[in-house]
């Protein structure tokens, strides 16, 4: 009986010890949850401020972004970006601002007036361009405006390559300039030089595009309200007006008098360019009268003989 009490007793002291375990690695587990979820915070900040910024030396790089987001008002939204772009040496290369007509339903509210109740939603698209050094406070500005981001894309292109095969191209053309140069003045020299002129040139624009997308970030923003909006426009009430002005009748009567006096006259013309239908119906006429006339003197000669 000893014994059972014993291992009773130790039993019941390990499934304390089991029960304060999970209780310490639930509180712990809990910790680590509020701790992800303020990482988390901060990674989101993190993305956008490493992506846009990242500077690698040796390195050169293209970066441009897209956003898919809602937000409470897109006309407001529009503006504040486009205050925050000039303030901060940026620019629109696009804004297509669209609102999309749900619905109009009129309602007369006196014989004269009218409301019109229309349901619409409002998007833009907006195409800019940012210093690139500012890209990622740009960013981030947009996400703190924000009311749901549906997507985010930034790019980073590596051009490094790129811009070493240009100026190894320049080199290039630079050096069979020097040599076209030495050669003598023929059709050929002209070709020549005029070809690799033209390369060069062709070569500098590259260039200048490039300096220009390294200098400026191309940012593509496509923002729409979540919820359907409401419109009260003022308007005339036009069912009343055509009603008032439907129907004259003293009016449509002369008018249907003197449409009646042209029919008659229509009439009488059309008889007179016809003349010669008329004529040739009346020999008929009167060939079958004179026709019935002697078939019926001859059926009564007949009967009397």
């Amino acid at each position: 009986m000893k014994v059972s009490n014993t291992k009773i007793a130790i039993l019941l002291m390990g499934i304390f010890f089991l029960n304060a375990c999970k209780k310490q690695e639930t509180a712990n587990t809990s910790g680590f949850a509020a701790d992800s979820a303020i990482v988390s915070s901060e990674n989101v900040s993190d993305s956008i401020s490493y992506a846009a910024k990242q500077n690698i030396d040796g390195k050169k790089f293209i970066k441009s972004a897209d956003l898919n987001m809602e937000v409470k008002d897109v006309y407001k939204t529009t503006i504040e970006i486009e205050k925050y772009l000039k303030n901060n040496g940026g620019f629109v290369t696009l804004s297509s601002l669209n609102s999309e007509i749900i619905s109009d339903e009129t309602y007369n509210t006196s014989d004269e007036n009218a409301m019109l109740i229309r349901k619409y939603q409002t998007e833009n698209s907006m195409e800019v361009r940012i210093p690139t050094e500012k890209l990622g406070d740009f960013l981030q500005y947009i996400n703190d405006e924000k009311l749901f981001l549906k997507a985010r894309n930034i790019y980073a292109e590596d051009i490094t390559a790129n811009i070493q095969l240009a100026k190894l191209e320049s080199n290039r053309m630079q050096k069979n300039g020097q040599e076209i140069a030495k050669l003598k003045t023929t059709e050929k020299k002209v070709n020549l030089a005029n070809e690799n002129e033209s390369e060069k040139n062709y070569q500098q624009v590259q260039n200048f595009i490039t300096q220009d997308n390294l200098k400026y970030s191309s940012v593509k923003i496509y923002i729409k309200e979540p919820k359907i909006r409401i419109a009260e426009i003022a308007i005339t009430n036009t069912k009343n007006i055509d009603n008032k002005y439907k129907f004259n009748f003293f009016y449509d009567v002369k008018n249907a008098f003197v449409e009646g006096f042209y029919l008659i006259q229509k009439i009488i013309v059309g008889l007179f360019s016809i003349w010669p239908l008329l004529i040739i119906g009346v020999i008929i006429v009167l060939f079958y009268r004179k026709r019935n006339t002697k078939k019926n003197d001859k059926f009564q000669y007949e009967i009397k003989k």
